[in-house]
């Protein structure tokens, strides 16, 4: 990385990534790329948010539910068609270029920020 795109550790506290539980996974099929219509549980304080992911390649719906995932929960809500996407669900591209969700390897309380 080149010096002149370096991220200060400030810029990187702005960024509020939380942990939350997938509570309902629906279908999407008016997206552009196949996804599914998430709600996440991050806790008292947060609530519950909505997110479209395009993680059906890797993800059915039952396999998502009850999973926890890392998402930023500071970013304004986006319109993706007629969803409202109020949080981004954090991941990764796999081999085949999918996307593996960023997720943690043992049970947190929902709402834990990203240390």
């Amino acid at each position: 990385m080149s010096e002149d795109n370096q991220t200060t550790y400030d810029d990187f506290l702005k960024v509020d990534i939380r942990v939350g539980k997938i509570i309902k996974v629906e279908e999407f099929p008016e997206a552009r790329k196949p996804a599914w219509k998430l709600q996440i549980d991050f806790g008292d304080k947060i609530g519950i948010k909505k997110s479209s992911a395009q993680i059906v390649s890797n993800y059915s719906a039952d396999e998502l539910m009850g999973k926890q995932v890392m998402a930023v929960v500071n970013f304004p809500p986006r319109q993706i068609g007629p969803f409202m996407s109020e949080v981004l669900t954090l991941g990764f591209e796999d081999a085949e270029g999918n996307v593996t969700l960023a997720s943690v390897d043992k049970e947190v309380p929902m709402g834990g920020r990203l240390h």
